[in-house]
């Protein structure tokens, strides 16, 4: 019984501290998970990687690639639009269902607002991303809900791989903005303006992805190369208006 918690317990915390990567945006898309390495640095087998690698690869956060390994998910145009309307859905039920706020839970809302504004006047691009994210899964904690906090987590994991690949400075920034008008609303107690906003500001970050991106596999080596990004070839128009 007592290896068998060992083992629970080295798989769980093989996948917080990848999800934990991926969150403070540490871990970027594409990344590779050596199954060697996580084994050395967790002090365990390689089955035991493997089977927290088959755990993440359920909640879409990692994948595997035949005879190269595991790596964490780079999501498509369709996928970014599906984990939108998730959490569109996910956290406009969660505020609708908000009956009471405390003045603590307030405080709290606002000093996480007050680090983002800081993140921004320094410039610092992965914190601001990180708290980003981290905003609404403090929204999920402040409502006392556990499923829908690791639900949150998961979906805010992959939004913050999808804001890496799709997402410019400018419109990473007017999420804030988005978040500022939510907590007004929760400090007036109004969850019902509170979901409609969290909706709009989801809306607005979903238009603000450039979903026409499309990662450059060769990119690591092309920079040390020192070469230009290969041109498209122009398409041709078919005629249609």
């Amino acid at each position: 019984m007592q290896d068998a918690h060992v083992q629970i317990t080295s798989q769980d915390a093989i996948e917080t501290a990848i999800v934990s990567g991926i969150l403070s945006a540490r871990i970027k898309p594409g990344t590779r998970l050596s199954e060697n390495q996580l084994a050395t640095l967790f002090g365990v087998s390689r089955t035991r990687v493997r089977e927290a690698m088959m755990r993440l690869e359920t909640r879409c956060i990692v994948q595997v690639s035949p005879r190269r390994g595991w790596f964490v998910v780079e999501p498509s145009a369709e996928e970014a639009m599906a984990v939108y309307e998730a959490r569109r859905i996910i956290e406009a039920g969660l505020l609708r269902s908000m009956r009471t706020l405390t003045d603590k839970g307030i405080a709290a809302l606002h000093g996480h607002l007050a680090e983002e504004k800081a993140a921004m006047a320094a410039g610092d691009r992965q914190r601001l991303t990180c708290l980003m994210g981290d905003f609404h899964i403090r929204i999920a904690e402040l409502a006392g809900n556990p499923v829908l906090i690791e639900i949150l987590r998961d979906l805010t994991a992959r939004t913050i791989l999808i804001s890496m690949l799709y997402q410019s400075d400018f419109h990473a920034m007017q999420s804030h903005f988005g978040h500022c008008r939510i907590v007004v609303a929760m400090e007036k107690r109004d969850f019902s303006k509170a979901a409609r906003l969290s909706i709009q500001h989801l809306d607005e970050v979903e238009t603000g992805l450039d979903l026409t991106k499309r990662s450059d596999p060769l990119a690591e080596l092309r920079n040390s190369l020192s070469l230009a990004p290969k041109k498209r070839p122009a398409t041709v128009s078919g005629g249609h208006n």
